[in-house]
């Protein structure tokens, strides 16, 4: 899908040159400014202020690969990101979880392996749902420590994970060394994180910090900018989206800049503000427009893409939450994004992961998928034969050819409720919301960890100690 013409995508790649050019990006860390001064950036060091010539920004993201292999714990579960290629990821980054049995509250390390045992359990969720919540029971300086050993012993597919500065980030890869014996770049990366711009034109120390330590060490960097139109932009679409470029495009440069050929990702987080309360409309019209946009561009510099689906501000999964979700997600899968981050489980404006909203929205990604693979027409599927056999007026339900398919012709619903009303009725009268509940549930009973080497796991957990114990006696943590 395209909402741009040849000639605006042209004009929205000029502004953001000029912008670059002109006003100019504020990088508030020393490492990155002398990186740019040495690629021969203008460098103001008092103010923090890089001014970039679109020759070395164009010459720097020529470098980036166009696509590489993700690759996971278990090689099953490897990903293609890049050209058409499509990877779900669960909503991340939470501060609460909400479910009907339990209600809406603070999330902790069990609620995060939860969510962490949903993801294995779901074919639908193609990475760990890495910081699905915070930790909040869990001391500060651990918190990332406790997030990962977590997440490489309760699944085993590809990991992303929060990449804020340089001690957190080494600690990481440190770990994600233990987990591939030590082989991190060797037939593709094996982790990655994102970095969010603080629009306007701002990057900031710890985002940098850990965009720097990533690419150096030839892992996935995801620089997304976050914009909201009329607030961190202006409040028209298209200044926004050239804005968003701008700060995309130096942050893909400087990965390239730290080691070429480093593999990232083109982001995108555009929405509008809503101009009544200042709080950000996902699943406008305009953000379905920006989310196209992105895609586009990204596309125009040949990245991979990372963008967002099924986001909403609605504070529960309600028709509301259902019908900004598929708002998002609907221009994200057209245009081609290649890593769909916040695609279930994402409520109330990004504060709270809804355990029921994330089975709603695994059904939405279910369908998605079907409508994605295409109509299969040939003698087989046109089943004249069939047709002749019932005639006029009769019916399939009992034919050879319906008998040996209809497990398989059509999706089956996940959480969708077909039944008439006198069934539904004898049933309890459940809503969607009561159905997902029930279903997240006996995911959980059902999950079982995938096997890990217990030498691996033996070394996950010394380092995890050894660490907890020296961020705890230190200031490094403070400093990252």
């Amino acid at each position: 899908m395209t909402v741009l013409s040849e000639e605006q995508v042209l004009q929205i790649h000029e502004a953001s040159m000029t912008i670059l050019e002109d006003i100019g990006i504020r990088w508030l860390d020393e490492e990155a400014l002398d990186l740019w001064a040495q690629a021969g950036a203008k460098v103001d060091r008092t103010q923090k202020h890089v001014w970039l010539d679109r020759g070395l920004v164009m010459e720097l993201i020529a470098n980036a690969p166009s696509s590489f292999t993700w690759r996971a714990r278990n090689p099953r579960h490897n990903l293609h990101i890049g050209g058409n290629a499509v990877s779900f990821v669960a909503a991340a980054g939470m501060v609460n979880v909400n479910d009907l049995s339990r209600g809406r509250r603070v999330g902790t390390a069990a609620d995060y392996a939860e969510i962490l045992k949903l993801g294995q359990m779901c074919d639908l969720i193609h990475m760990g749902a890495m910081g699905g919540v915070g930790l909040h029971d869990v001391p500060v300086s651990q918190q990332h420590l406790q997030r990962e050993l977590l997440a490489y012993t309760l699944t085993d597919k590809a990991i992303w994970t929060f990449i804020h500065g340089r001690t957190i980030t080494t600690d990481v890869l440190n770990m994600i060394r233990l987990v591939f014996d030590g082989d991190i770049t060797n037939g593709g990366p094996v982790i990655g994180g994102v970095v969010n711009v603080n629009s306007p034109l701002v990057y900031d120390g710890r985002m940098l910090g850990g965009l720097i330590t990533m690419a150096r060490a030839g892992q996935v960097v995801m620089v997304t900018p976050f914009v909201l139109a009329g607030a961190m932009s202006p409040v028209t679409m298209a200044a926004a989206a050239a804005q968003q470029n701008a700060e995309a495009l130096a942050g893909v440069a400087l990965t390239q800049l730290v080691r070429p050929g480093a593999p990232v990702l083109y982001g995108a987080f555009l929405t509008n503000a809503d101009m009544k309360t200042g709080g950000p409309a996902f699943g406008s019209p305009e953000a379905a427009l920006a989310i196209a946009m992105g895609a586009q561009m990204a596309r125009f510099y040949r990245l991979p893409h990372r963008g967002n689906g099924a986001v909403t501000s609605s504070n529960i999964a309600d028709a509301q939450a259902a019908y900004e979700s598929v708002w998002t997600l609907w221009p994200a899968v057209l245009s081609h994004t290649n890593v769909l981050i916040h695609a279930a489980g994402w409520a109330e404006d990004g504060l709270t992961f809804s355990y029921e909203k994330f089975v709603i929205d695994v059904e939405n990604l279910g369908m998605m998928r079907r409508f994605l693979q295409g109509v299969e027409v040939n003698t087989e599927t046109l089943a004249l034969d069939s047709i002749a056999e019932v005639g006029p007026g009769g019916h399939h339900f009992g034919t050879a050819h319906t008998l040996a398919r209809f497990q398989t012709a059509h999706y089956a619903p996940l959480v969708t409720d077909h039944h008439n009303y006198g069934t539904w009725l004898a049933a309890g009268a459940p809503d969607t919301r009561q159905r997902a509940h029930s279903i997240w549930k006996q995911w959980l009973q059902d999950y079982e960890a995938p096997p890990l080497d217990a030498g691996t796991n033996e070394a996950l957990q010394d380092y995890v100690a050894r660490r907890s114990r020296e961020l705890a006696a230190s200031q490094l943590y403070e400093d990252a």
